[in-house]
């Protein structure tokens, strides 16, 4: 979602023009996107001033509003994607994830920002294909497997805690971090805002697809020491996602335990985003009785915790909250043995 820099939503434009001028410097041809739920990819570059730092350079705004289907034979679970054809065309692919929490993968960063390459709207298909957290995670995998890009720049300089991806606040970390390994960036990324690996599921998924690995003992580090750079004050949250798989009483419990978007009635404009973009029929999140004065309520036995709504709200009046039942097995650490 293109807006200000100083919100921290989107890779910063300095960031930006650092790796395209030293990918056109090596003789690259450069072009640069990302795919929007809404919207299309030329008016996010412009709110997030990518459009700038790309005409000096002279890179060019690729296609990522359209994409086409490919088949990925070796594919662990999703062996069907449509992809946006800017990716389909290039002959590689330099990834700049921003770090920053989310409710769903508790971390969004390397293997996540491939998720931009899947045009549009059709992101949100694939929460309702895999509406648990292990199989999203991957089919995240998957992308990244078929995909295979080349080099990852993780801009942490200025991060994002709390209510990510979109809502969070801005957090000085103060790091840059490379790798052609996106499950091993994105484990020291945990390691340096004091999140256990094992929380994350796209990162066990890449391990054992073979897109990478997490295991700290067996990443090599170069520059500044990680354990100088942990802050473990970082406002994430530091429980596994609970599978929505298996029975009927598995899926109940989750229903109870997970934290579920929020809405703040007082912060809510009554836009309608969340109850557009909610991937799930019928909808988990709509009007009382088509009346739209009033703020929407979410239908919590619909929900499948994708978290598009509480991503996706411009006014960040929805947030992922624990429940109280929730909360009372967490101090009880029931929730991770179940």
């Amino acid at each position: 979602f293109g807006t200000n820099p100083d919100k921290c939503i989107t890779t910063h434009p300095i960031v930006f023009g650092a790796v395209g001028g030293l990918l056109k410097r090596a003789g690259a041809d450069v072009y640069y996107g990302d795919s929007p739920a809404i919207g299309s990819c030329e008016r996010h570059v412009r709110r997030a001033q990518l459009e700038q730092p790309a005409n000096a350079l002279g890179i060019k705004l690729a296609d990522f509003n359209t994409g086409r289907a490919v088949t990925h034979k070796k594919a662990h679970l999703s062996k069907h994607f449509v992809i946006a054809n800017g990716v389909l065309d290039s002959d590689g692919l330099v990834s700049l994830p921003k770090l920053k929490s989310h409710p769903l993968t508790r971390l969004t960063g390397a293997i996540k920002n491939q998720f931009g390459c899947i045009p549009g709207i059709l992101k949100y298909e694939q929460h309702v294909k895999m509406p648990d957290p292990y199989d999203f995670s991957a089919m995240l995998v998957d992308i990244n497997m078929f995909i295979r890009p080349r080099l990852c720049v993780m801009d942490g300089i200025m991060a994002m805690e709390g209510n990510g991806p979109r809502n969070g606040v801005p957090k000085n970390l103060g790091v840059l971090l490379f790798s052609n390994d996106p499950v091993a960036l994105d484990s020291i990324a945990c390691k340096i805002v004091g999140l256990d690996p094992e929380c994350c599921p796209p990162l066990s998924a890449g391990e054992k697809a073979g897109l990478g690995t997490y295991h700290y003992d067996r990443i090599e580090v170069v520059g500044e020491r990680v354990e100088k750079l942990i802050d473990t004050n970082f406002d994430v949250i530091r429980t596994p996602p609970m599978s929505s798989k298996g029975s009927r009483a598995r899926v109940f419990l989750r229903n109870r335990l997970s934290q579920r978007p929020v809405i703040d009635t007082k912060a809510c404009s009554r836009c309608g985003t969340c109850v557009n973009i909610c991937p799930v029929d019928p909808k988990a999140v709509d009007w009382t009785i088509d009346d739209k004065s009033r703020p929407p309520v979410h239908r919590y036995g619909e929900c499948i915790r994708c978290y598009c709504c509480q991503e996706s709200c411009p006014d960040g009046a929805i947030s992922a909250r624990d429940t109280v039942l929730g909360r009372l097995f967490q101090k009880a650490n029931i929730v991770n043995r179940i």
